[in-house]
């Protein structure tokens, strides 16, 4: 084990005043913010730090376009696992090290990437109980009140790769995540070798004919934990009486292949869409890679369907093979297995 989840997301951001706000809405506690830059944190420590465009922190030499997340530091346990990684790493790139102790480097494809010993702070959840015919989970009890949305930590990130494959190879080979699922025509989930979420990373395939979707380097969104959907939507409604306006959202939905539930915020300010998330899968090295169809994996219902997303999904899901352990564009001749019961 090394690498166990995000430590902080450095954003490059034009208007520093808004971000800085929004992120105070968004629920994240303030830990410093002036002309210069500002920083947050989550529940168990993990931080978003604020650079505006030219600030002499943001990482140089990376090939990234646009504005948003511009470096991911990633939390490893022990020194002796930062010791094994940065001498394997001093081979072939340019390491600095900062006052923090955060180990700096850019990939051979241009992302810039922090490494720093760290561990969170434990966070433990405690939804409601749920009520459902034939079972009582709550019996004279009402379901929380909840006041706003307090994110638990950053669960993962998402850029677009111009080459997925040599992304997969790198994170895999290098910084030790596992694959965990392949969405064809779309790009893989990794998660990385700590820790039991589903992904802390999904490389998009930046030739995907999505909205945003430009071919280049380019961060598109992160995801910040809470306990269920009710807290999504609470926090969704403090935003909504703040006079935010999300336009382009997909609303409240859940994945089919992770199991999450979302709520995707389009925030250009910051670059792409900050999402809450709850319930995802959790995983091991016992899990299965599955290959699945890209709209199918998207959703199993979504509040308002993006036009691309219209028609029913192909049911398309299956093991990946040996041979299929790597990014696969969409296939024209899908799988078939049996439709589920209706």
């Amino acid at each position: 084990m090394a690498i166990t989840g995000i430590r902080r997301l450095v954003f490059k951001v034009e208007d520093l005043a808004f971000t800085t706000k929004f992120f105070t809405d968004y629920g994240l506690r303030p830990l410093e913010a002036d002309a210069a830059a500002a920083r947050f944190e989550t529940a168990n420590g993990a931080q978003v730090r604020l650079l505006p465009t030219g600030h002499a922190d943001l990482p140089q030499g990376s090939a990234q376009t646009g504005i948003g997340v511009h470096e991911c530091v990633w939390a490893v346990d022990t020194q002796e696992s930062m010791d094994r990684l940065c001498a394997d790493l001093s081979r072939d790139h340019e390491l600095t090290r900062d006052a923090e102790g955060v180990v700096h480097f850019i990939t051979p494809f241009g992302q810039a990437i922090g490494l720093q010993v760290w561990t969170a702070r434990p966070v433990y959840g405690a939804p409601s109980p749920s009520n459902t015919p034939g079972h009582i989970g709550r019996l004279n009890q009402p379901r929380k009140w909840l006041a706003r949305a307090t994110p638990k930590r950053i669960h993962h990130c998402v850029w677009t790769f111009p080459d997925v494959q040599e992304a997969l190879d790198y994170y895999r080979d290098r910084l030790g995540f596992r694959l965990t699922d392949v969405q064809k025509g779309f790009g893989v989930y990794m998660r990385c070798d700590g820790a039991y979420e589903h992904h802390n990373i999904f490389l998009a395939n930046a030739h995907a004919k999505m909205p945003m979707f430009d071919g280049t380097l380019k961060f598109h969104h992160a995801n910040f934990e809470l306990e269920d959907i009710d807290e999504i939507m609470v926090g969704k409604n403090v935003l909504d009486r703040k006079g935010y306006n999300f336009e382009g959202n997909w609303g409240l939905g859940r994945h089919r292949l992770t199991s999450a539930a979302f709520l995707y915020l389009n925030v250009p300010q910051l670059g792409g869409d900050m999402e809450y998330g709850a319930d995802c899968d959790c995983v091991d090295d016992s899990w299965k890679v599955r290959v699945w169809d890209g709209a199918f994996g998207t959703l199993i219902y979504m509040h308002d369907l993006p036009h691309w997303l219209q028609a029913e999904p192909i049911w398309d899901v299956a093991y990946a093979t040996d041979a299929q352990l790597k990014f696969l564009p969409v296939d024209p001749r899908p799988v078939s297995v049996a439709e589920p019961a209706e």
